[in-house]
């Protein structure tokens, strides 16, 4: 199946808002003490040093619990830190981003900081505008949970060690594009304009990285290393790209498709963090809320020069079907462009394979059916031919 280049467009018209029941929610941060941690990071050898920041002493003896003996752990107090100790090994920074006091503290100790390339930021997973604010810091990973934190360590030490061997090349990186959702959302939620070539510059590495890796790795690595907001933005925009790519499409298509799914939440990040950052299930007034992110993103991008119809279309119709049932605008099937169209397919199977609170993430197979059981709502044909990168990509 092979499209021409170029997205066939439909005319648009625009209506009343007609709402639906969606809620995206995301799940809070806590250490479980029962959870069990993979055997593999369980492994003998000389430890890996940690340089464990907070602001708040009562967290070190559980850290060092849970990192002793496998890391070697040594603990700083913000306020308190020499910069010429921390020379080698993993920076983690476990600290209360939401007060302006550990946030400039911080700033001081990474501002010269050159000798540490891993610098992880522990974070409410729920919280949006802290994991931003843990990118624009600095970070290059932000983690949660234990099993997160022991798994992420664990991929940097082999990373290291395969580095220095010169032997097996390093995982997939996605820091890159993760900062970039987050600098785009800080930007947009301050009322600050943002730059569309960081977008570009983000798809891009998407584009790359499954095109080196394939989808499979990149979904997996994404699941396994970013939550919330930035996980669905990051995994919608993988699943589009691979679905393009499946597709044979032109190049100039998938980077299109790319950037309207890097995109496509952006105004989400006018939606007050009250709702954004609930963690479980919204109310009927709250999903109201929620679903004019379509619309706010539209007229958001609508002023940055540049921009393409098709992205703006993709932007502000992800939620519409065929059938004429989605919002804001109730379009119908001769109204939905291709790109809409892909878009949508992709959004739906991402939101799917994510964790919730109130939900486990589904597996590939069962996220797929479901979509097959959406027939009259979503194209046939490209359902059917989404089948080999959802399932084996």
């Amino acid at each position: 199946m092979r499209r021409k280049a170029g997205w066939r467009q439909r005319p648009v018209r625009t209506i009343g808002i007609k709402l639906c029941a969606i809620a995206c929610t995301i799940d809070h941060f806590c250490f479980v003490k029962d959870e069990k941690i993979p055997k593999s990071v369980l492994r003998i050898g000389i430890p890996m040093l940690v340089h464990y920041v907070t602001d708040e002493p009562t967290k070190i003896p559980a850290i060092r619990a849970m990192l002793e003996p496998q890391h070697k752990v040594e603990s700083l107090l913000l306020g308190a830190i020499d910069k010429q100790a921390i020379s080698s090994g993993v920076l983690m920074v476990d600290a209360d981003l939401r007060r302006s006091a550990p946030v400039e503290q911080i700033k001081r100790v990474l501002r010269d900081l050159h000798s540490v390339s891993e610098k992880l930021f522990v974070v409410q997973s729920h919280l949006n505008h802290m994991v931003a604010q843990a990118y624009a810091l600095g970070a290059t990973s932000v983690v949660s949970r234990p099993k997160e934190i022991l798994s992420k360590l664990e991929q940097i030490e082999i990373a290291q060690k395969s580095a220095q061997a010169g032997t097996v090349d390093a995982p997939p990186k996605n820091a890159n594009s993760a900062v970039a959702f987050a600098s785009m959302f800080s930007a947009v939620r301050s009322g600050k304009p943002f730059k569309l070539s960081d977008a570009e510059n983000a798809t891009s590495d998407i584009i790359n990285g499954i095109e080196k890796n394939g989808l499979s790795v990149w979904l997996d690595d994404v699941r396994r290393y970013h939550e919330g907001t930035f996980q669905h933005c990051l995994l919608v925009t993988g699943v589009a790209v691979g679905f393009a790519l499946d597709l044979k499409f032109p190049d100039a298509d998938v980077k299109q498709l790319g950037l309207a799914a890097t995109l496509h939440d952006i105004g989400k990040a006018r939606i007050p963090l009250s709702i954004l950052d609930k963690p479980g299930r919204l109310d009927p007034s709250e999903q109201e809320i929620m679903m004019r992110h379509p619309v706010i993103g539209y007229e958001l991008l609508q002023a940055i020069p540049d921009i393409t119809p098709a992205i703006l279309d993709g932007v502000r119709h992800h939620h519409e079907y065929l059938d004429g049932s989605g919002y804001p605008d109730a379009l119908t099937a001769p109204e939905i462009s291709d790109l809409v169209r892909l878009l949508t397919i992709s959004d739906i199977f991402a939101a799917l394979i994510e964790s919730r609170p109130y939900r486990p993430a589904m597996s590939r197979q069962d996220a797929y059916k479901i979509l097959r059981t959406m027939d009259g709502k979503l194209e046939r044909s490209l359902v059917k031919a989404f089948r080999r990168p959802a399932l084996s990509a």
